[in-house]
């Protein structure tokens, strides 16, 4: 299904971690010599944007989602995975994940947006009215606009890799 344009926001800042998501998918195993540079760009992914994003669904999307009994386990399950990127972005922040907690924070995170984009944003789709999803993306715009308008430029060591 095509994304509505009131998500295309959240779609689109999905993307930027989903390319972060396979740079370090490419990369792995990371040398220790560039783990501190990885959780540097983590951390900077977190302050410019997932801070924000993940404020923005926990305020705007979850809540109209939660109005709708099949979609509230999902949004439990979204909600837990946050709580556990949320601490893998302090852990980043704070250099203290190992090349093992940068793939499974990798493939948490992009399993967590697959979620979002295939059964949350796809669900809402359907069950909200044209009206109802313009009001949702004008509340999201409201919540998204403290977003920094930065770019994350990859150091040598996180670039993207060819595949192996």
């Amino acid at each position: 299904m095509l994304r509505d344009q009131n998500l295309v926001p959240l779609s689109h800042q999905h993307q930027h971690a989903l390319a972060l998501c396979v740079r370090i998918d490419r990369a792995s195993p990371i040398p220790a010599s560039d783990l501190k540079v990885w959780q540097e760009e983590i951390g900077q992914h977190f302050r410019n944007e997932i801070a924000v994003h993940f404020t923005a669904e926990e305020s705007v999307v979850f809540p109209v989602g939660q109005r709708f009994r099949e979609l509230l386990p999902l949004i439990d399950d979204l909600l837990a995975d946050h709580t556990y990127l949320r601490e893998s972005f302090a852990l980043a922040e704070a250099k203290q994940m190992t090349a093992k907690d940068l793939s499974a924070f990798a493939q948490r995170l992009s399993t967590h947006i697959r979620k979002e984009e295939r059964n949350l944003f796809e669900r809402l789709q359907a069950l909200l009215d044209k009206e109802e999803l313009a009001e949702l993306g004008q509340r999201l715009e409201d919540a998204l606009k403290n977003t920094a308008d930065s770019c994350v430029l990859s150091q040598q060591a996180t670039k993207l890799k060819p595949r192996k």
